[in-house]
């Protein structure tokens, strides 16, 4: 750690003590069927929003958390496996996991480590710093996380709590917790999807986004992207710097999307208020927001335009794919296209069944098709799927009553995008995502306690002044003989 480092890790103890009121604890231990302590939450994802939501809890004195990750350390989260812009799309300005404490912001780590000159040429930042931001946030908040553990299993257990199956190097293992926060980025209740009409295309020749991809492998290939989205362009140029001889990025829609909605939404009212509006409202919005999809920096479209071998088609949607001697042909409106590989930047879909840890339960999970019906004009099926979730980001029963514990399983991902706006991964929304987040987990452990809490305070009985009723029977006496 620098010198700098080492002053600012002091700087946010020194803080983290000023506000810690009420520090006292609050939460009686459970045991889970094994006879050992059951967490109160445990968080499944080491990513920026599973840390953040483990740091706002051990500030509410919720400090039985664990977090768990199937990535080793230091891969978690995107920043340096699947993404692949050279910096992040945020203005620098924008906080997130610092929940609000000045010390633990990325400037104040930026400054410490590179200078305050740095941080005011910066323009944005490079996604590498913010993951060795996130690695000494986890290291100064001295976090609970596993690395190598990936839950496969979530099923009730005995006096409420939720068992947790977690398999890793050494095996399976059980871990029984109050609550569970699915903090589980984009693919948290689904996959990365792949337009139908290439479906049959073995993995040799047809990717998501966010697959590995062997840039070695692309040099001198014919490389088709399918989407038009920020991550569509970064993939792109990947190619394209990777050596590729032609790179085309074909867009379904008559034109690209050059609008990015998620700047309009960021501000407070919104962030804060969008989950307490009525379904229609909701509906509105995310529909027409994730209809439009994520427009593209100017700085990303030109990293890709400045190579010749780049080639962008609008209204160009994949019809049919068939494999040849000369390469993968593409049928689409404006003829055939050949190429070597494909890249599909189409986004998530969401698939509860196809998840390890929801599959026990995912048939009675409330998609947002089983509570709202919108008129004919704003009706989209793929946002039909996604999950309903309640006011903490828990789960609802599809079917009330038949599965009542995944009320205690709270997403805190992309799919909670219909029900909540920006939050889960969005850095713009953690501010407000967060505490909202906590606030939903702190209110459902207190309920649950109450009779204890009303027992403990029944029973209460520590004095707060010593009265020497001697004295006070004496002044008494004299005041009488008066």
């Amino acid at each position: 750690m620098t010198d700098g480092l080492a002053v600012l890790a002091s700087q946010v103890r020194r803080d983290l003590a000023r506000i810690a009121h009420p520090s006292m604890p609050w939460l009686k231990p459970m045991v889970g069927p094994d006879g050992r302590p059951a967490l109160d939450v445990l968080i499944v994802g080491a990513g920026q929003s599973g840390l953040a939501t483990a740091f706002g809890l051990l500030r509410s004195q919720v400090t039985n958390v664990l977090v768990l990750d199937k990535a080793e350390e230091a891969r978690e989260g995107p920043w340096l496996t699947y993404a692949r812009m050279p910096s992040l799309r945020s203005p620098k300005d924008f906080t997130g996991p610092d929940l609000d404490i000045p010390s633990l912001t990325y400037q104040s780590w930026h400054e410490a480590t590179f200078g305050a000159q740095s941080w005011r040429d910066l323009d944005l930042i490079p996604r590498e710093y913010w993951a060795d931001y996130l690695a000494w946030y986890r290291r100064v908040l001295e976090l609970p996380v596993r690395n190598g553990c990936e839950v496969i299993d979530i099923a009730p257990a005995a006096d409420g709590l939720l068992r947790a199956t977690v398999r890793s190097r050494d095996g399976e293992t059980l871990l029984y917790a109050r609550k569970i926060v699915l903090a589980t980025g984009q693919e948290g209740m689904g996959d990365w999807s792949i337009p139908e009409p290439l479906r049959h295309l073995p993995a040799s020749h047809c990717v998501t986004s966010a697959a590995p991809i062997d840039d070695d492998a692309l040099r001198g290939k014919r490389v088709v992207v399918v989407g038009a989205g920020a991550s569509a362009f970064d993939n792109a140029a990947m190619a394209l710097e990777a050596g590729a001889s032609r790179v085309d990025l074909l867009c379904r829609r008559a034109e690209i999307q050059l609008v990015q909605p998620y700047r309009w939404l960021t501000f407070r009212g919104f962030l804060r208020h969008f989950s307490e509006l009525d379904d229609a409202w909701r509906w509105r919005f995310m529909r027409a927001i994730l209809e439009l999809r994520e427009g593209f920096p100017q700085h990303t479209y030109d990293r890709c335009a400045r190579h010749a071998a780049f080639h962008l088609y609008e209204g160009t949607p994949v019809e049919a794919a068939r494999e040849t001697s000369h390469g993968i042909v593409l049928q689409t409106p404006r003829g055939e296209t050949v190429c070597d590989f494909i890249i599909s930047a189409t986004g998530i879909a969401m698939n509860f069944a196809g998840r390890a840890e929801l599959k026990r339960f995912a048939h009675n999970i409330a998609r947002w098709s089983d509570r709202y019906t919108p008129p004919p004009e704003e009706r989209n099926a793929r946002l039909g799927d996604f999950p309903y979730l309640a006011d903490d980001y828990a789960l609802c029963e599809r079917v009330r009553g038949e599965t009542p514990w995944i009320g205690d399983i709270h997403v805190f991902a992309i799919a909670s995008t219909m029900s909540f706006g920006a939050s889960g991964s969005s850095i713009n929304a953690m501010t407000t995502a967060i505490p909202k987040l906590v606030h939903g987990l702190t209110r459902g452990l207190f309920r649950a306690d109450i009779d204890k809490h009303w027992a403990a305070f029944q029973a209460y009985d520590v004095p707060q002044a010593v009265v020497r009723r001697e004295a006070a029977s004496g002044l008494a006496e004299g005041a009488a003989g008066t």
